[in-house]
């Protein structure tokens, strides 16, 4: 039985790895996790904020993911959307999906990234 996800992996150019950590934890405030030393040796890096697990894993050719993506919840999402917007991070707002406020941007490598607040009565976040 399923019972979450652990992490969600995208992939990224060799030697990237300090270009994703500014991004990763300046300008979305993850914290970088220490990779077990025989995964260390492949390169990449692991972010985590809460219950939100990334690993960003190194590919020879790598392309970045422009449709597949993760999901991220937020809170006061129109505050962070302008703290990455203030980092020179893309933000496109997306209005299309019911019950929710949420914008799309890209990690520095390409990658797409989604940003998603629940909506209720009373506003974003409840």
């Amino acid at each position: 039985m399923l019972i979450a996800v652990d992490h969600v992996q995208l992939a990224a150019p060799p030697g990237s790895e300090d270009t994703l950590r500014a991004y990763y934890v300046d300008v979305l405030g993850m914290t970088e996790t220490p990779k077990p030393p025989e995964l260390a040796a492949r390169g990449g890096c692991w972010f985590e904020a809460g219950y939100v697990r990334l690993h960003l894993g190194l590919e020879e050719d790598f392309r970045p993911a422009k449709k597949a993506h993760p999901g991220l919840r937020v809170t006061g999402i129109e505050a962070y959307a302008a703290r990455l917007a203030a980092q020179g991070a893309p933000v496109t707002w997306d209005d299309t999906l019911p019950g929710y406020r949420r914008f799309y941007s890209e990690d520095p490598v390409g990658n797409r990234l989604e940003f998603l607040e629940t909506v209720t009565a009373s506003g974003p976040g409840g």
